[in-house]
């Protein structure tokens, strides 16, 4: 067994025996470095949302405008959208037409909105519904049927 060297007195009469320093140190860093981490996360959840929002109103908006009518355009833009959002938005997803009309050579945008998941998870309270926009022309040569 060997036995530590007893604490030396500083010229000020202290003791100079650093055990269980470290010990503290990781007490008061772990719970910050977890919290920084999982703020990473929460944002790399948001910015990982704004893109596959992004692709979500790509394929919403071309979806759309190879249909024949309307109402089938809306239709199947919301079930593009949705399909690419199912592991992404924590609420509904909302796609509403912006531009007008749905007559040939016009363009047919959409914008896709939803609640992504991010720093709710860590209790702030954050807005997380992020929008995007996206137009696409109409087919000329649209579905017939």
């Amino acid at each position: 067994m060997t036995l530590s060297p007893p604490a030396v007195p500083s010229k000020d009469g202290q003791s100079t025996d650093d055990r269980g320093l470290s010990t503290i140190e990781v007490v008061i860093l772990a719970p910050v470095m977890i919290l920084f981490i999982l703020v990473l996360v929460a944002f790399g959840q948001l910015v990982d949302g704004r893109g596959a929002l992004d692709g979500a109103a790509r394929d919403a908006a071309r979806a759309g405008s190879i249909q024949k009518n309307h109402a089938t355009a809306m239709a199947e833009a919301k079930k593009a959208a949705e399909a690419n959002l199912t592991d992404v938005c924590a609420g509904p997803v909302s796609v509403v037409q912006t531009s007008e009309g749905f007559e040939p050579d016009t363009i047919f945008t959409v914008e896709v909105s939803c609640e992504v998941r991010g720093l709710a998870m860590l209790g702030l309270d954050v807005p997380t519904t992020l929008t995007a926009s996206f137009s696409s022309p109409l087919d000329p040569f649209r579905r017939s049927a």
